[in-house]
């Protein structure tokens, strides 16, 4: 390491040692209790002399959650004029003003009104962060975005609002707010979760045993990830004669099918604590001046989406596909490549799968995975 290198390493070093403290709960599904479980906990924080502050809560209008509002310290929402109604959004200035050394921040997934400082509350966390703040804040799984398909395929519902997983990779703690089936569709019953009006419609959709017990599967498998993940980068233990995985996410300009190859392929690094590529070779039938309007706009959701993620995009020109995804893997040190179903069509069939036959023959001679992903 070089001296300029050395002085930006210890840079670093302080500029994480001042950064603020991230606690995240994470729910199957709404009424688990994170709202709750964030409050009692900032009254245990302020009976020992934290200084604890609400910068934005949700009550829902559940009574238990609402009284435990009650004797701590709230910071004021701002008021905002849109579309001429009055909405009140979490004043990130003012928080970052009156600096508590801990605020609890709920609904991190939220869209701010147009014309906040960041488009998403995730953002305004991550500011607070780096004033040094501390903060605790909650999501429910189905608005994490790379569970995003996986929940769509549960419940039939599209999660709109979502927050990419390297926010949950900065955290320093995640916890999982945990309850059965059966105590969640009682509390539901109850009037805890919603009002009279709204259970019996809940209870035939959303809240089906048999989705509660898929979306409780994916809460508990993401925060057993962010643990192994802590565990892996906080003991040392011994590495040798373990192969560094590096993964390799093939995209094209077509709508849905790349962002299902880029979540699970974030997924999959994830899973084992490293990074991945998207690459999207440009052929020329798809240069800047024939490509359709509508392909060059999947593509640039293609690319946000896999940076998002955590990945690194990479666009190549060239005819050659296969040569590219041979080549980029040589650079990029790929351990496994990630691509949808090859489509084999008359009457180029024997051409393609003479080129397919030759990636799968040069992967396998470079000790380099494929996994073939079902998009469908």
């Amino acid at each position: 390491m070089d001296r300029e290198q050395n002085v930006q390493h210890f840079l670093d070093l302080i500029k994480k040692s001042r950064r603020g403290k991230f606690k995240i709960y994470i729910g199957m599904i709404a009424g688990v209790g994170k709202s709750y479980r964030m409050l009692t906990e900032a009254h245990e924080l302020l009976a020992g002399g934290v200084d604890v502050q609400i910068g934005y809560i949700e009550t829902h209008g559940r009574p238990d959650t609402e009284a435990l509002v009650t004797g701590l310290p709230v910071i004021p929402r701002r008021k905002i004029f849109y579309k001429g109604k009055e909405i009140e959004e979490m004043d990130l200035d003012t928080i970052i003003r009156i600096h508590p050394e801990i605020v609890i921040i709920d609904e991190l997934a939220h869209t701010n009104v147009e014309g906040s400082r960041n488009e998403k509350r995730w953002q305004d966390v991550l500011d607070l962060l780096e004033e040094g703040i501390n903060v605790i804040s909650a999501v429910n799984i189905q608005h994490i975005e790379s569970v995003n398909e996986e929940v769509h395929r549960i419940s039939g519902i599209e999660v709109k609002e979502r927050i990419p997983d390297s926010v949950l990779e900065q955290a320093d703690e995640v916890v999982n707010i945990d309850l059965t089936a059966e105590e969640l569709i009682t509390r539901l019953k109850a009037g805890k979760i919603y009002r009279p009006e709204k259970i019996e419609h809940a209870l035939n959709n959303f809240f089906t045993v048999e989705h509660i017990l898929q979306l409780r599967e994916l809460a508990l498998k993401e925060v057993a990830l962010r643990v192994e993940n802590k565990v892996e980068n906080e003991v040392v233990i011994s590495n040798v004669g373990v192969r560094h995985e590096k993964f390799l996410a093939c995209i094209s300009s077509h709508e849905k099918t790349p962002r299902k190859i880029i979540r699970k392929a974030a997924r999959l690094a994830a899973r084992y604590n490293t990074k991945f590529v998207a690459l999207y070779v440009q052929t020329p039938k798809e240069n800047p001046d024939r490509i359709p309007l509508a392909s060059q706009r999947h593509l640039l959701n293609h690319f946000k989406l896999a940076t998002e993620l955590g990945g690194e995009v990479v666009q190549i020109q060239s005819a050659d596909i296969i040569g590219s995804i041979l080549k980029i893997c040589k650079e990029k040190q790929i351990s496994t490549v990630c691509m949808g179903s090859p489509s084999f069509k008359l009457p180029q069939i024997y051409f393609s799968i003479t080129h397919y036959k030759k990636l799968i023959d040069t992967l396998s001679q470079s000790n380099i995975d494929l996994i073939i992903l079902a998009c469908n």
